[in-house]
């Protein structure tokens, strides 16, 4: 995408929360395990850490998401971005979809209106850096630069 910025000066800066929004999901899910431990995979009761819904299927996919973002954080130039982005339209789906499900039996994943709004918000911080955390080569940053100028 010609307007996404290269090589942005904040960049370590946001790499840095992308990492940080990948341990609270990891924490989140580790605390949901504890909390759901012996339950259905996907309970639908009152089971809630850090005071949103969640059973033991949501806190396994919170782990395995939150690890994912760790592990491209860590590996860095531009496997972060991919994996940021589409984790952050993918957390931003799931967000939608739990509010239309959330008083139905079609809550799986246990979700509250907290739940709801802190997955939004964890999208939502997952797309602002993937989007401000690409590396590029200078010709890149150029094109953008010029691109950028035009809009």
């Amino acid at each position: 995408m010609a307007h996404t910025p290269v090589n942005h000066p904040a960049r370590p800066i946001y790499r840095a929360i992308g990492g940080l929004t990948g341990l609270y999901l990891v924490a989140f899910g580790v605390l949901g395990l504890i909390a759901s431990a012996g339950d259905d995979v996907l309970a639908q009761d009152d089971t809630a850490v850090l005071g949103q819904g969640t059973n033991l299927g949501f806190s396994l996919l919170s782990v395995l998401l939150g690890g994912a973002v760790l592990a491209g954080t860590a590996i860095g130039r531009n496997v972060d971005v991919l994996i940021n982005q589409g984790l952050g339209y993918g957390g931003l789906a799931l967000g939608l979809a739990g509010l239309a499900f959330i008083r139905t039996e079609a809550n799986i994943f246990n979700f509250s209106v907290a739940t709801v709004v802190v997955v939004m918000v964890v999208g939502l911080v997952l797309l602002m850096v993937g989007m401000y955390g690409k590396v590029g080569t200078d010709a890149e940053q150029d094109a953008w630069q010029k691109a950028r100028l035009v809009l």
